[in-house]
């Protein structure tokens, strides 16, 4: 539909001062928020819209991923070969590494759309994705490109260089950041960052033929300091903490993600914010790897411009703010800590900001005239009164991803009550079951490898 009319919904236009709208509708014009307004003035002006029927849902905009991993999804219920991983270490050498190597361009393509099915149902419409795959570089970010143009939604990719797999292949993962980088510098929904994995695995060579890579002010999206051992990494090459080393290379400026930061000190966050870097935290995922808890509330009185992401698991963002919510409760024993507000201002605002910096001039996550329209619809029943004051204790207590009914990315419906238009679920799943033996006997076979080394 490049003409819609929204109608019957309470709009819900988050932004810097959101505002809750009973009864109103909305009206869509080649992938933007044409207006606003009562559903006969706004029919009157475009007799010829589609009508669709919000029937009371809350209309909002979509959710926002910081930080995902697409090609994750095959580590679901994947058994780990020998005792179980003690430390965030082992777990990269024993389970991620080993399954990045086991996947080649059928099983990256299928990885990124169940997660991009899941993402259409939970109602996340924009996603920053973070790729490896060292068997199947060159031409990978096109295959996770094709499946984002399939599903309809909005994302920025990068490939992971690293140089734990050789300099041939971190020579590799530049080449595929600066080609996709340059390739979809022009898409309407899709752009390039240059990844890169984290300082642990990355020596000084390799990160001067980063800095070398792009321009000035190019931009990066890496790990920092998840775990301790990157920290203590970075003091045994080079004397200093990672963020000071890094900065050497001038990896840190306002187009830079740096995710995680749990073990970042008070200098490295100090530089962090005098470069203008965002920091995207993980909370579920930094609880099942046991790394600890990001000092959000320190980052965010700091000056950071901290995001939140997922780190691969679902793509139900809600499930990420209560998270948040709960985890530095617990973590500081102390109940005012990760405020509402606070965990709003990352996974609205400062999401919205983020992705904004790679599509230059575009409005996204509010509903106002010209903005993007990434939208879905929330069939949420509140049993107490409903303000833009306590809305973010409403989605943390209230809103739940299940209510999501229907999800619209840049004008056009991607789910509708429930049913996916863009993307066959059953069969992506299906194909993804069929290539799961091969991956899982290859991860298989590596991760004993690396057991035995």
């Amino acid at each position: 539909m490049s003409d819609m009319l929204i109608v019957n919904g309470t709009l819900v236009t988050l932004g810097e001062a959101p505002r809750i709208l009973p009864d109103h509708a909305l009206h869509i014009a080649d992938g933007r928020i044409g207006a606003l307004g009562k559903r006969a003035d706004l029919a009157a002006l475009h007799p010829n819209a589609d009508i669709v029927d919000a029937r009371g849902q809350y209309v909002m905009p979509g959710n926002i991923c910081a930080h995902t991993h697409f090609y994750g999804a095959y580590a679901r219920g994947m058994a780990i070969p020998g005792p179980a991983p003690r430390d965030f270490p082992e777990i990269l050498s024993r389970l991620w590494w080993p399954l990045d190597k086991a996947l080649d361009r059928d099983s990256v393509q299928a990885s990124a759309l169940v997660c991009l099915a899941d993402a259409v149902k939970h109602g996340t419409t924009s996603l920053v994705d973070h790729h490896a795959s060292p068997t199947f570089i060159e031409g990978s970010l096109d295959v996770i490109g094709d499946a984002i143009d399939a599903a309809g939604l909005r994302a920025v990719l990068c490939y992971e260089v690293t140089d734990r797999d050789g300099m041939d292949k971190m020579r590799a993962g530049i080449a595929e950041n600066l080609r996709f980088m340059t390739k979809s510098v022009a898409h309407p929904r899709i752009r390039g960052t240059f990844g890169l994995h984290a300082s642990l695995t990355l020596n000084d060579e390799s990160l001067r033929a980063c800095a070398d890579a792009i321009p000035v002010d190019g931009g990066y999206h890496i790990h920092v300091a998840e775990h301790e051992a990157d920290e203590e990494d970075s003091l045994r090459r080079s004397g200093s903490r990672v963020v000071e080393r890094l900065d050497r290379y001038g990896i840190w400026c306002d187009s830079t993600i740096a995710a995680h930061c749990v073990h970042i000190d008070e200098a490295e966050r100090d530089i962090l914010r005098e470069r203008g870097v965002w920091v995207s935290h993980q909370p579920r995922s930094n609880m099942n790897n046991g790394v600890g808890a990001a000092d959000i509330d320190g980052l965010l009185d700091a000056g950071i411009k901290l995001c939140l992401g997922n780190d691969g698991f679902s793509n139900n963002m809600w499930a990420e703010w209560k998270a948040a919510y709960l985890l530095h409760k617990v973590v500081n024993r102390d109940p005012r800590r990760a405020n509402g507000v606070n965990i709003a201002q990352m996974a609205w605002r400062n999401n919205a900001r983020l992705i904004e910096r790679f599509f230059p001039g575009e409005t996204i996550g509010e509903i106002v005239p010209g903005a993007a329209a990434d939208l879905i619809f929330v069939d949420y029943q509140p049993f107490t009164p409903l303000t833009a004051g306590n809305l973010p204790w409403h989605l943390l207590f209230g809103f739940e991803a299940s209510m999501v009914t229907t999800t619209i990315c840049a004008g056009r419906l991607l789910m509708r009550d429930r049913e996916l238009l863009t993307l066959d679920e059953a069969e992506i799943a299906a194909e993804a079951m069929t290539l799961a033996p091969n991956v899982w006997e290859k991860y298989t076979r590596n991760a004993q490898d690396t057991l035995q080394s």
